[in-house]
């Protein structure tokens, strides 16, 4: 595992907004009492969907609503690669699956469009509107290759397909997510081939259910005088 440290460039403070600060207060609702603390993960969490990343001063901030030492906040907020410890790209996270079976259909081809569009890995970019990382398994193997952009999954890419949709970003709209070779969920290559019959779905050979007559209750005793 990589040590994964602060930014050295931070804000100078951090406050929850009101429409965030209400889902705090949510989240910790959930908790019983005394264990509040445990609602640390999904606090971070929002704090990242409100700025994009997790600040030092919003780790402290995080602290001080749960009651909780600073290096508690920040051993989870360091642990989980999902919170993201540097400014990323205001248009689009970009984390492009690197494992065995992306790679095999061309993950590093998508990593060298990326690089030409964007840059660097893990870097922000110079126009400020993107990040690119490469991240390990993202569970959808079988639509491979695959990138997580922003909270979506676009499958089935090609290095022009994800050349047209950073360009889309760009540009200020939004790229549709999933899959880009007209698949459809998880689906063979070429459609289902395969329990083609559509009455095995719509409930034409469903059988009606017949429950068996339930016994009247014995009457209750009347009580003793």
């Amino acid at each position: 595992m990589s040590v994964r440290r602060l930014a050295k460039e931070q804000p100078e403070s951090f406050a929850f907004t009101p429409e965030t600060l209400e889902k705090v207060h949510w989240w910790i609702g959930k908790y019983p009492e005394g264990r509040q603390r445990s609602a640390v993960i999904p606090i971070l969490w929002l704090v990242q969907k409100q700025e994009g990343w997790v600040s030092e001063p919003a780790i402290r901030t995080v602290a001080d609503l749960l009651d909780l030492d600073v290096i508690r906040v920040l051993e989870v907020a360091t642990f989980y690669t999902m919170f993201q410890l540097e400014p990323v790209g205001r248009a689009a996270l970009i984390q492009v699956c690197g494992t065995t079976p992306c790679q095999l259909r061309g993950a590093s081809a998508l990593m060298e469009t990326c690089k030409a569009e964007i840059g660097p890995k893990d870097r922000l970019s110079s126009d400020g509107l993107f990040t690119w990382q490469e991240v390990e398994c993202l569970g959808a193997c079988v639509n491979a290759p695959m990138a997580q952009i922003n909270d979506l999954y676009f499958e089935d890419l090609t290095p022009e397909s994800l050349k047209q949709i950073i360009a889309e970003f760009r540009e200020g709209k939004t790229p549709k997510a999933g899959s880009y070779a007209g698949r459809r969920s998880s689906e063979p290559a070429g459609g289902p081939l395969t329990l083609l019959d559509e009455s095995l779905y719509d409930g034409r050979l469903a059988k009606p259910i017949t429950l068996p007559n339930r016994p009247e209750p014995a009457p209750k005793p009347a009580p003793a005088a």
